[in-house]
């Protein structure tokens, strides 16, 4: 068989690309990448993360300046871990939850639900504080189970501005529920803090703010262990608040209560004034 040689073609030569071209395809990218950093799953390691809805303000400046949103996180698991019980946990907290229950040309205020708490909530000392007792509800639970099944009910109820949980004892599965109650947080938008002793700072959470908290020359210190944005490597100091115009009767004081101006609890008389509550069994009736 004969050999056939064919002739190859030069490849066509493509014209070459309009001036400019290529610089509005680098402006172009610099532009979705800008606006990647818009979003609030993402931020830069240098900065605190972009919050989609701003925060309720703590009431205390040098706080909300190094929290994402400018504030407690709304639809978000904050954990709060004292190095003791009664450091002045609730007291950081007060100016948001009196915000959250007095009503205005648009909100009629919204219910705080307490699940689990130590001790009696100490009624004249929130009062003082400007929260509406009306407002406050405490559910009383048996385990830890209905702790957290009170809780998450609670939250996706969405009918609450904010829900305090307590919960020392978590089992091997704890992160399935602080994960649980994360999400019924983001469903419901309200505000949740969990309250854990100082060792479960060892253990994984997908709350996206963590922080610990201690005492501080007669103040508070507050340890910013997990947030959303650039880590912060010196604690937050409170300077010691002035006690509300009321006082609990020396009996009900604990030791490390009797000078502590951040307390807001009783040491559990029935004595003492009360809001509203209801056990959790009851829920399920």
């Amino acid at each position: 068989m004969a050999n056939r040689c064919e002739t190859l073609k030069p490849a066509p030569v493509l014209p070459p690309s309009p001036r400019g071209r290529g610089t509005e395809g680098e402006g172009k990218a610099a532009s979705d990448s800008a606006n990647l950093l818009t979003h609030p799953a993402l931020w830069r390691g240098s900065e605190l993360a972009r919050s989609a809805v701003p925060g309720i303000p703590t009431g205390f400046s040098q706080l909300d300046a190094e929290l994402p949103g400018g504030g407690w996180p709304l639809g978000n698991l904050t954990e709060l871990l004292p190095s003791h019980e009664g450091i002045g946990e609730l007291r950081i907290l007060g100016p948001a939850l009196a915000n959250l229950t007095q009503s205005n040309k648009t909100s009629s205020g919204k219910h705080i639900v307490w699940v689990a708490p130590p001790y009696l909530p100490y009624a004249p000392a929130l009062s003082a504080a400007g929260i509406d007792l009306k407002k406050v509800l405490i559910v009383k639970t048996r385990t830890p189970q209905e702790t957290l099944w009170a809780a998450e009910q609670a939250l996706r109820a969405n009918a609450c501005g904010a829900v305090l949980v307590w919960q020392p004892i978590l089992s091997a599965s704890g992160y399935v529920a602080l994960r649980r109650l994360q999400i019924a947080a983001e469903g419901g938008g309200s505000l949740c803090f969990l309250f854990r002793p100082p060792e479960a700072s060892k253990e994984s959470s997908p709350a996206p703010l963590r922080l610990a908290l201690s005492a501080a020359n007669g103040g508070l210190a507050i340890h910013v262990l997990k947030r959303r944005g650039r880590p912060l490597s010196h604690p937050i100091l409170l300077s010691a608040l002035p006690m509300p115009p009321v006082r609990r009767p020396k009996r009900f004081e604990s030791p490390n209560e009797q000078s502590n101006p951040f307390s807001f609890v009783d040491s559990g008389s029935s004595a003492a004034p009360r809001a509203g509550s209801v056990p959790a069994r009851h829920a399920h009736t």
